[in-house]
This record gives C-alpha cells, sequence and structure tokens, in this order.
C-alpha cells in the first residue's frame, strides 16, 4: 500500500494499492481489483475481499462506473456504481474508491476531517472540470480542502496530440507550461501540473503527493498505455468515527 503524504486530520484514511498481493493471473498480475478488464470475476473478488481486510474498511468501497466526465455522486445515498468520475462523503463508515492505471486520482478532506472525496482524472475528466466539481460538491471553503495526487503516468511518458494541448490552454493559459513538444507535432503533457492548475485556480492550494509514473514503474503498477490489457490500482478515503 501507499498511504498519503498529507497533513490529514486524524478521523481521514487514505490509500492506494500497488499491484502486488493479490491472486489476479497475467496479465492482470496480481492485485487487480477492477471487474472490467477481462479478469477472472472470482479472482477480482478475492482481491476486493483482501483490501478491505487489510486496511479495515468499515465497510464495502463504493465502486464506481467512471465515464471521464465530471460527475459527482453523494456515496452514502446508495445505488450500485453509481456513473460518476468522483464520489464524497460527509459521513463515517462510507469508503470513497477510484481505479486507475495511469489516470490521475485525486484524493480529498478538509482539515476539520468532516468530509472527503476520490476523483478519477484521466486528461478528459480534468478537461471538463472533475476536480472543480469535486471540489464545489464538498461544499467547503476551498481554503480549508486538502488534495492528494496519487499514481500516475508521468510528464515524460505521457504523449497527447495538439487538441489535448489546446483544450487546456484555451481555458487556463498558464496551462502551457505542463506541456513539452514531442514528435510529430505531438506533446508530453505533465497531468500533476495540470491538476495543481484547475485546483488553485478553485482556491485549492494545499495539494500534495505527484510524481510517482506509473508508465515507468512496472514493478508496482499497473498502466494501460504501457500494457494495454492490465489490471487497476485502488485509491480510496473515508472517514473513521471520532
Amino acid at each position: 500500500m501507499i498511504y498519503p503524504d498529507w497533513p490529514a486530520p486524524a478521523t481521514v484514511k487514505a490509500a492506494t494499492t500497488t499491484r502486488h498481493g493479490g491472486v489476479s493471473h497475467p496479465p492482470w498480475e496480481h492485485f487487480n481489483l477492477a471487474g472490467h478488464v477481462g479478469d477472472e470475476p472470482g479472482a477480482v473478488q478475492h482481491n476486493r475481499d483482501l483490501l478491505r481486510q487489510r486496511l479495515r474498511l468499515p465497510t464495502a468501497p463504493v465502486w464506481l462506473e467512471q465515464v471521464h466526465g465530471d460527475a459527482v455522486v453523494d456515496i452514502t445515498c446508495g445505488g450500485e456504481r453509481p456513473s460518476a468520475d468522483a464520489g464524497f462523503s460527509r459521513q463515517a463508515g462510507y469508503v470513497c474508491a477510484v481505479l486507475t492505471a495511469d489516470c490521475l486520482p485525486v484524493l480529498f478532506c478538509d482539515r476539520a476531517g468532516t468530509r472527503v472525496a476520490a476523483a478519477h482524472a484521466g486528461w478528459r475528466g480534468l478537461a471538463a472540470g472533475i476536480l472543480e466539481s469535486t471540489v464545489a460538491a464538498l461544499n467547503s471553503d476551498p481554503a480549508q480542502l486538502l488534495a492528494w495526487l496519487g499514481p500516475a503516468i508521468g510528464p515524460s511518458a505521457f504523449e497527447v496530440v495538439d487538441e489535448v494541448r489546446q483544450a487546456f490552454v484555451d481555458r487556463h493559459a498558464q496551462a502551457a507550461a505542463a506541456f513539452s513538444a514531442a514528435p510529430g507535432g505531438r506533446w508530453l503533457a505533465d497531468l500533476y501540473r495540470l491538476a495543481r492548475i484547475r485546483l488553485e485556480s478553485v482556491g485549492v492550494r494545499a495539494v500534495h503527493g505527484g510524481g510517482l509514473c506509473t508508465f515507468s514503474d512496472r514493478d508496482r503498477f499497473y498502466s494501460y498505455r504501457r500494457d494495454g490489457v492490465t489490471g487497476r490500482m485502488a485509491s480510496l478515503v473515508w472517514l473513521e468515527q471520532p
């Protein structure tokens, strides 16, 4: 497990998994937590059971139907696999979770330890405003929020077309600094920097994490861009009773 390096209050618990410690066979070895990538359903469920045991989760995580958009849901409202790219909770005992294998997971909490959220932010979600929507859904003073950026494809590996760069620069001119030229008129994009720009634009300045590259660290992380058929890590955050 990787535990966020952020100054969250004691009631906030969070973690990101690696690919180690599960029962899935190649090409999903070993701790795949996604049910939509072709892995054996029994292996996925076994891994999810192990996850709950190891982290002593109060309940099973609420897994989202992630669609690369900007929808945010209150995971305490019930329903299985809501279609959204972020979930939040203001109640103890509910586990927010997102699945990634190159896209950027972003965890949130407030300094008082009364609300948490998890967002799935690939470039499409970032461009659509998923982080801004998550901050709005938390309904808290942005200056009182903490964010942690989990493992994602790094700026030396994430090659995109010019239309992707333009989508960000059109919204925030300073986003140009998050791209460097690559051969063939393409660009290398820094998801971490783009996320920080988006968060700062809505007043969230306490942003931690960043720098763990899924593409280059084959031993610890799944990477869709690198491997194609592969598993998914989970990033989770929840509130415990004080």
